[in-house]
């Protein structure tokens, strides 16, 4: 059986551990993958997602995430650790263009989400990306309106 002996029931999109006989409920990000969660996309394909952080460091941090859930980023399969650094990096010249800043900031920090994901923050200094500093508060237009303009350049 695939990942460690844990069958899913489509039914519910939970995954059931057999060793620990428990239920792996999904990440939010899978819920947001699935549609049952809102968010402010930016870019999509068929084997990953951006969206905008809804507590961002800066306007128009994203995140990127593959769409098949895998807890911690380095047991993600060659290829498709491989595409998602691709896709971040289309995402990240993208909104280069439409905020202004000095650099898109990367982080992967993989504790507080079970669910790899990348960080694209604009910074213009080191310290711009401490996540220990209060987030940005954005109203529904700013993210819909942040949101549509990096989608808009994405190539």
């Amino acid at each position: 059986m695939p990942d460690g002996c844990q069958i899913y029931h489509p039914a519910f999109f939970v995954k059931f551990d057999l060793i620990q006989n428990s239920l792996i409920m999904p990440s939010i990000f899978s819920r947001i993958v699935n549609g049952e969660i809102p968010c402010y996309k930016v870019a999509e394909n068929d084997r990953f997602l951006a969206f905008l952080d809804i507590n961002p460091l800066s306007k128009g941090h994203t995140l990127v995430i593959p769409k098949k859930e895998t807890d911690y980023i380095f047991d993600i399969e060659d290829e498709e650790y491989q595409g998602l650094f691709l896709f971040a990096k289309k995402v990240a010249r993208s909104l280069k263009k439409c905020i202004q800043c000095e650099r898109i900031g990367l982080a992967v920090i993989g504790l507080e989400v079970a669910h790899a994901h990348i960080h694209l923050v604009p910074i213009n200094g080191i310290y711009d990306i401490d996540f220990r500093k209060p987030k940005q508060k954005l109203s529904p237009e700013e993210f819909k309106m942040i949101a549509e303009r990096i989608a808009a350049h994405i190539e």
